[in-house]
C-alpha cells in the first residue's frame, strides 16, 4: 500500500483528503509542521508528500526547498496542493522540485486522487 504524507493545517481539508485517499487504497499520514514532516519522511519513507504552501509555522516553499536540498529526500515526490494559484506560484513550485501543482479551487478531491494515482503508477 502506497503511503501519502499530507502536510496540511486545515482540519476540513485533512478530513476530506484522508477519506478520499484511504478510499482509493492509500495509507495516509498527516503532518502540520517542519519537525513532524522530517520525522515522518525519515521514519516512514512516504511515496508522495502532498504539501500545502500556507502553513502556520513554516512556508511550504521553504519546506519544499529543504526537502529537495537534502540528498536523503531528493527523490521524494512532492505534489503541492494550495490555494495559491498565480502563474508565478505554480512556476516557483515546479522550479523548487514539485512533481505536480494542484490549485485547490481547480480540482475536486476525487480529481486530485486520480492524478496522484497517475503520479504513483509503476
Amino acid at each position: 500500500m502506497k503511503l501519502i504524507l499530507l502536510v496540511e493545517d486545515d482540519p476540513f481539508v485533512v478530513d476530506i483528503y484522508t477519506k478520499k485517499l484511504t478510499e482509493a487504497g492509500f495509507s495516509v499520514e498527516v503532518a502540520q509542521d517542519k519537525e513532524e514532516v522530517f520525522k515522518k519522511i525519515s521514519e516512514k519513507k512516504p511515496d508522495l508528500l502532498l504539501l500545502d504552501i500556507v502553513l502556520p509555522n513554516i512556508e511550504g516553499w521553504d519546506l519544499l526547498k529543504e526537502i529537495k536540498e537534502d540528498l536523503t529526500f531528493q527523490d521524494l515526490k512532492v505534489a503541492i496542493l494550495s490555494n495559491l494559484g498565480q502563474k508565478s506560484d505554480v512556476e516557483k513550485g515546479m522550479k523548487l522540485g514539485a512533481t505536480r501543482y494542484f490549485i485547490k479551487a481547480h480540482y475536486t478531491p476525487s480529481q486530485v486522487v486520480e492524478e496522484i494515482k497517475k503520479i504513483l503508477a509503476p
